[in-house]
């Protein structure tokens, strides 16, 4: 199972997260996770939310570019290591982190991550092969 991620496409100029954060809000749209890319031209903001489709409804209609993409997030011991032993398995495996990030808080002792690789599936069943524990979309209270 997959967590929809929302890639907005944002000048590089003051003001344009929080007019994102700010209809959002409007919107009643709660953000779960968030990343932040950037070169000198433009930004990409990496939204997970409680509402991929409300979400991306109100932003396109306010104007703003944006892609909806699969990623896989997962649970991961909030200790030293923990981190490293999810990666060493994707490594063994072969399997390329195009990028991650870490979701707003912690649950039980684990921290949550999400990753995007081309291969969503076959990341998704190497996290079951080894019991790998992975957050769903009700994890993070998206409906």
């Amino acid at each position: 199972m997959t967590i929809p991620q929302i890639s907005v496409f944002l000048e590089n100029r003051a003001g344009q997260l929080a007019d994102i954060t700010r209809i959002l809000a409007e919107a009643q749209v709660n953000m779960r996770a968030l990343s932040i890319a950037e070169t000198t031209d433009y930004g990409v903001l990496r939204l997970i939310v409680d509402d991929a489709p409300k979400a991306s409804s109100v932003l396109l209609g306010e104007g703003f570019i944006l892609t909806m993409t699969p990623v896989v997030g997962v649970a991961v011991p909030d200790r030293p290591g923990g981190l490293g032993q999810v990666l060493s398995v994707i490594s063994q495996a072969g399997i390329d982190v195009e990028y991650m990030y870490s979701v707003f808080g912690q649950k039980d002792g684990e921290a949550f991550m999400i990753f995007r690789v081309a291969d969503t599936e076959g990341l998704t069943e190497l996290f079951e092969a080894n019991k790998i524990h992975r957050i769903k979309g009700e994890d993070l209270g998206i409906h």
